[in-house]
């Protein structure tokens, strides 16, 4: 299959690159930057020059393609504060994609999130599937809003899905929550955590997360939700421990009127309470994720190896 792919140098995109040419697929990856497309050449994929506003080039990349998975979001501007900008931008990258597929049949994947779509419960693959679905997180409802887009491509003969990710997809070269915890940690010279710290975060190792990927673009039927889910939920005073432990700092906790002061952009989502389920993912398409869980993760030392996240 040729698959045209955004977000194909990204964390996650550049772990489904060599899981989809290893399957035999080819790749064409979107890119935004020479050392992107350096990237991608290095790793056997062919390059499209472009962004995510290029709505006309997503629109031809896609026609000409065999499947399309689209990862990118603008998480620059996302995280400086502009994240309606950056959940535009993917919506409008979806409705052209939607535009190029409708009626062929081909495969169309995109990545989404289980935070928050139910705080306190364990989440599943079934929740989240209505415009009105209560979603107390202005972000998660906007993502929201583009999964159900993808999803209702089905009666428009695309086969369309949506992988929701964990907050926490950990591997060696992570710079994303887990070492944001890590550098806040050296910063503070303390490794916090919320209350009591039993709110659960998902994880789930980056290879598992691709593999589930390229399962999805395969096999996955037209209006899927797929949960890249490794670990149903891991107590955030467990990930604090093992911070402390590694950095051979303190452990303590954090009230939650000081999370903001604690943990800056983070604080709001620390505290989080946000466990989900793969269960039925598993069950369909047989993905039983193999790579070390987080604690494992954080205790092989990669996370710790510079002073920063």
């Amino acid at each position: 299959m040729r698959v045209f792919m955004t977000g194909a140098s990204g964390w996650i995109g550049s772990a489904v690159v060599p899981e989809l040419i290893d399957a035999g697929h080819q790749v064409v990856g979107l890119a935004r930057s020479d050392g992107s497309a350096e990237a991608l050449t290095a790793a056997g994929a062919e390059v499209l020059h472009g962004d995510l506003d290029d709505l006309g080039a997503l629109r031809d990349a896609a026609a000409a393609a065999d499947g399309v998975i689209h990862l990118a979001f603008k998480h620059d501007i996302a995280f400086s504060g502009d994240f309606q900008g950056a959940a535009g931008a993917d919506r409008r990258a979806v409705e052209a994609f939607g535009e190029a597929l409708a009626g062929s049949g081909k495969p169309f994947v995109i990545a989404s999130g289980t935070l928050g779509l139910a705080p306190g419960r364990v989440v599943t693959e079934r929740d989240g599937q209505s415009p009105d679905w209560p979603v107390p997180f202005e972000a998660a409802r906007a993502r929201l809003a583009t999964a159900l887009l993808t999803v209702s491509l089905a009666s428009r003969n695309v086969r369309s899905s949506v992988v929701r990710f964990p907050p926490t997809v950990h591997g060696e070269g992570d710079h994303g929550f887990m070492a944001a915890l890590v550098s806040i940690a050296r910063a503070k010279g303390v490794s916090g955590y919320i209350g009591d710290g039993a709110n659960r975060w998902p994880a789930v190792h980056r290879a598992d997360a691709a593999h589930l990927v390229r399962l999805a673009l395969e096999a996955a039927p037209a209006g899927s939700t797929l949960h890249a889910v490794g670990e149903e939920g891991v107590p955030i005073r467990d990930v604090a421990d093992a911070i402390g432990r590694r950095l051979g700092l303190p452990v303590a906790s954090v009230s939650p009127k000081d999370a903001d002061a604690h943990f800056g952009w983070l604080g709001g989502l620390v505290g989080v309470d946000g466990p989900s389920s793969s269960a039925l993912t598993r069950e369909s398409y047989g993905w039983q994720p193999t790579n070390p869980g987080l604690i494992e993760d954080l205790d092989k030392g990669h996370y710790f190896d510079t002073p920063t996240a």
